[in-house]
């Protein structure tokens, strides 16, 4: 497993059904998921999925319904054990672990965030966040203490009194986020975390989780069906169809270079103007470098044309985070970005 790899999938088989082995021998033999339930009445939910996971990066996992992305992360801390296939997490064997190993696995080293938001109704929302931190062992006044402060982090400080039942969807969801990292746990799991929310204010979630994490480097697996939201808040993206992973990487690259005629479909329709960055087109400097204020990196095309086309030549050097030019982009490549 690599140095920067924080969760390590490989060859990951579910099968559900009465006999699952048997059926995993006639996968192997090539039946796919409609011969299989046809035949046998098994279910294939995720099918040979191999995947590196990046420490400190937030990963998306996507798809359709029934493409299988919620039954890969509840494989992560074994909700549901899988039919074949190894999950390591900082090279420790998870499909290894016995029941110990595994309690302080969900307990310390990972938390969850549910579309649900899977609040005890009956508890404030003070104790709803301090909630995870009982099951850790932490005494009640650290408890109190980190659990004020997360909530204060998602903006709810002065609801602590409160019942969820009191609160809109929004601060539910912002209670459930806060008790995650509350636990102080390496990954955090988010399972359609943000689907039930209306567009406004999931796109505020997405925006108090991105600056959350820009301080906090959390390795967050991230479950959704929305590519506009993958592309958002993703460092990567693996995207599932019928159990299997068709592509996995970088956004910009499953745009501008999708790996089959599913995922040019599945992202056609997306805003090309305001989800591809400056980065993906960027070329290494020939000469001399273009004339011009550098273009940060991170911008997207919609911030860049006005700039590209007034700019001499119709090109413009790019900088990386720290303002070191590390390449230049030209106007007919962001048009052809544009219309590919």
């Amino acid at each position: 497993m690599a140095d920067d790899t924080k969760i390590s999938i490989r060859n990951l088989y579910k099968i559900f059904g009465d006999n699952p082995q048997t059926a995993l021998k006639q996968v192997h033999g090539g039946m796919g998921k409609d011969e299989l339930l046809d035949k046998t009445g098994h279910v294939l939910g995720l099918n040979d999925i191999s995947l590196d996971i990046p420490a400190n990066k937030l990963q998306v996992i996507m798809g359709l319904s029934g493409s299988g992305k919620s039954t890969l992360i509840r494989h992560l801390n074994r909700l549901i054990e899988p039919t074949a296939g190894e999950i390591w997490i900082d090279g420790d064997d998870v499909m290894a672990m016995g029941p110990n190993q595994l309690r302080d696995l969900r307990r310390f080293k990972m938390s969850m965030v549910f579309q649900n938001f899977a609040l005890l109704p009956h508890r404030k929302v003070l104790e709803n966040v301090i909630y995870g931190l009982g099951i850790q062992g932490v005494d009640e006044s650290e408890a109190t203490k980190r659990a004020a402060h997360w909530l204060d982090r998602v903006g709810l400080a002065g609801y602590e009194d409160y019942y969820p039942g009191q609160l809109s969807g929004g601060m539910q969801q912002r209670v459930g986020l806060a008790r995650a990292l509350a636990t102080d746990a390496d990954i955090l799991l988010m399972d359609e975390a943000f689907s039930a929310l209306d567009p406004l204010i999931r796109t505020d979630m997405q925006s108090i989780l991105l600056e959350l994490q820009q301080e906090l480097n959390k390795t967050i697996v991230f479950i959704t069906h929305d590519l506009d939201e993958a592309m958002r808040i993703g460092d990567t993206i693996a995207i599932l169809r019928d159990g299997c992973l068709v592509q996995s990487g970088d956004g910009q690259d499953i745009v501008l270079r999708p790996a089959d005629d599913y995922i040019a479909e599945f992202t056609r329709e997306i805003n090309r103007s305001k989800v591809i960055r400056i980065r993906a087109l960027q070329r290494p400097i020939a000469g001399d470098a273009p004339v011009g204020e550098p273009l940060p990196s991170s911008t997207v095309l919609a911030d860049a044309l006005e700039k590209l086309v007034a700019a001499p030549a119709q090109a413009l050097p790019v900088a990386d985070k720290s303002g070191k030019v590390v390449g230049q982009v030209h106007l007919n490549d962001a048009v052809k970005a544009l219309h590919a």
